[in-house]
């Protein structure tokens, strides 16, 4: 099989900001099994993203990391130790995972895997090619959403009207159209019609708004996909703005919850422009090419990590990963 026998690598989360490879390399290095360390960073800021990946040089290794590490204490904090095993789709961004002949699926159940979501479209699609779940990179838990890869457009065309609203576990599927985001460089990601070149909009516009909705249940519908920062409905429009604190949950927002039934009416989705946002970001121009003012030199070797694990089996390529052989440390 290629499961779990074959995983060397484990994912490592609720790392503090100021944890980086020598510190994870004190922790697991002395095993003198670890091959490669990578903690992410936000390609922005340089800063952490909380996470990261250990990869051993055996199964049996990374297994007995995951054992002897899981809920101890982390040095020099009060917390425990948070490890999983690496899966491939854990923050993968939608460019990789979405090809022409997929579809979008969303309102999954919490426990609905990559497996039940294949089994479910295979059972009724010959040409079905492979499903994926979105995994949260932060938490390890489902984001809630996957995609359904077809060989087929027949098939495909006739799953997104026969397969929405069709039970998966314990919820209904809601099926739609994936449509692929430029993850590469600044240019931002576009939804359709509408393009967004700032890169820190954060607010979500939503149009065709059924008036009797109000701000709670609007808040309701996209606390899902994050955590929200405000909801605005102006008096008497039919519309309404919701702000997210992290620029991500508001695309997986603007992907998901387009076109969704929010009261009696399907809303129109497209990026906001918040009042106060203009002012507060004069500078976005030139900051980007100031952030080694800002942050000291966040790049190791000035890797710009597009999206974590890109591909199974290739952390180091991906990452420009330190290599660490044995307790030797390397020597730049």
């Amino acid at each position: 099989g290629n499961g779990c026998e074959e995983n060397k690598t484990i994912w490592v989360g609720d790392l503090q900001y100021w944890m980086d490879e020598n510190y994870l390399h004190n922790c697991f290095g002395p095993s003198g099994e670890v091959v490669t360390i990578k903690v992410i960073r936000n390609r922005q800021t340089g800063q952490s993203e909380g996470y990261g990946f250990v990869e051993f040089f055996s199964h049996a290794s990374a297994d007995k990391a995951l054992q002897n590490f899981t809920g101890h204490v982390m040095p020099n904090t009060d917390r425990a130790f948070k490890l999983n095993w690496a899966s491939y789709s854990m923050g993968e961004k939608r460019s990789e995972v979405v090809s022409d002949h997929s579809i979008f699926v969303g309102d999954l159940a919490a426990d609905v895997t990559d497996e039940m979501l294949m089994e479910l479209f295979a059972s009724k699609y010959r040409s079905v090619k492979g499903a994926k779940v979105i995994i949260d990179a932060n938490t390890g838990r489902s984001r809630g959403y996957g995609f359904v890869r077809f060989g087929d457009d027949t098939d495909k065309a006739h799953a997104m009207t026969e397969m929405n609203g069709v039970y998966c576990s314990t919820r209904p599927i809601r099926v739609g159209p994936a449509t692929p985001r430029r993850t590469s460089g600044d240019s931002g990601s576009s939804t359709p019609g509408h393009s967004d070149g700032d890169s820190n909009n954060r607010t979500v516009y939503v149009g065709g708004l059924d008036p009797n909705v109000s701000e709670d249940e609007l808040r309701k519908s996209f606390a899902k996909y994050g955590d929200v920062a405000s909801v605005k409905i102006p008096l008497g429009k039919q519309c309404g703005f919701v702000q997210y604190v992290n620029r991500t949950d508001a695309e997986e927002a603007l992907q998901g919850l387009n076109g969704a039934v929010i009261g009696k009416q399907a809303v129109r989705l497209s990026w906001g422009r918040s009042p106060s946002h203009k002012q507060s970001r004069g500078d976005s121009g030139n900051r980007r090419n100031n952030n080694n003012m800002y942050y000291g030199t966040p790049f190791y070797g000035g890797y710009g990590y597009a999206s974590p694990v890109p591909h199974p089996n290739m952390y180091a390529p991906a990452y420009g990963a330190y290599p660490f052989y044995g307790n030797q440390q390397l020597v730049s």
